[in-house]
């Protein structure tokens, strides 16, 4: 009968706001919300922002290679020296007389 008394004695000393089973419910609703569900705090403000910066770098590099692929296809269409120079070097072409001798390193 003590046991009993000393848990009954126990659980008055605790505030009746934080006995209350709903608000129980809510606190621990919000705390699995915030730190471990998918689209918790830290991955949607830590991580995403991360992400973000990474692709955003991404960007800016890929719109480099555009503008140099871009002024290179132009350069292709315009000058005849280039679009010869191009051949050669990437595809390994040749004229009909020549002789074409690869050299690697």
């Amino acid at each position: 009968m003590t046991l009993r008394f000393f848990y009954m004695e126990t659980i008055r000393k605790i505030p009746a706001i934080l006995r209350n089973k709903y608000l129980l419910t809510l606190a621990a609703f919000l705390v699995w919300m915030c730190f471990f569900d998918d689209r918790d705090i830290i991955t949607t403000h830590v991580k995403h922002k991360q992400e973000l910066k990474q692709l955003q770098k991404s960007k800016l590099y890929f719109e480099e290679q555009i503008q140099l692929t871009q002024k290179e296809l132009s350069d292709l269409k315009t000058d005849p020296a280039t679009l010869e120079k191009y051949a050669r070097e990437k595809y390994m072409m040749k004229r009909a007389h020549e002789d074409l001798f690869i050299v690697k390193d």
